[in-house]
């Protein structure tokens, strides 16, 4: 029997394994209680191309409490400016497990506004 961390890391392995035969950038998103990260990673996985959070020093002055929708929206936002920054116009979203609900789902949908195509 799975636990819940185990399932989800399941689902993970199938999304990145799809998205690993498209050989492009991919958008990963990682939610804990009290915060949400966004990296997009290079197409072979090896690099780290552009990260945001709500655990950055800038992030929380903006907003204190990073466990709602309105942080990972400002996630959401920098991480399509650091991505345009970087070049990077086109990725996959990968949701690493998570259900495409509530906090993820405000992430995707703000970067998607910002520029970020997916």
């Amino acid at each position: 029997m799975l636990n819940k961390k185990e399932q989800r890391l399941r689902r993970a392995r199938q999304t990145r394994a799809r998205i690993a035969t498209q050989g492009v950038a991919r958008l990963t998103v990682f939610r804990s209680n009290l915060h949400i990260y966004a990296r997009i990673v290079s197409g072979d996985g090896s690099t780290v191309l552009a990260s945001a959070s709500t655990a950055e020093k800038s992030a929380r002055a903006e907003t204190p409490n990073g466990g709602n929708v309105d942080a990972a929206s400002s996630v959401g936002r920098r991480i399509a400016e650091k991505a345009r920054e970087a070049g990077i116009d086109k990725v996959a979203f990968d949701r690493a497990g998570f259900a495409y609900h509530g906090r993820v789902k405000a992430l995707a949908e703000a970067a998607r506004e910002a520029g970020l195509q997916f």
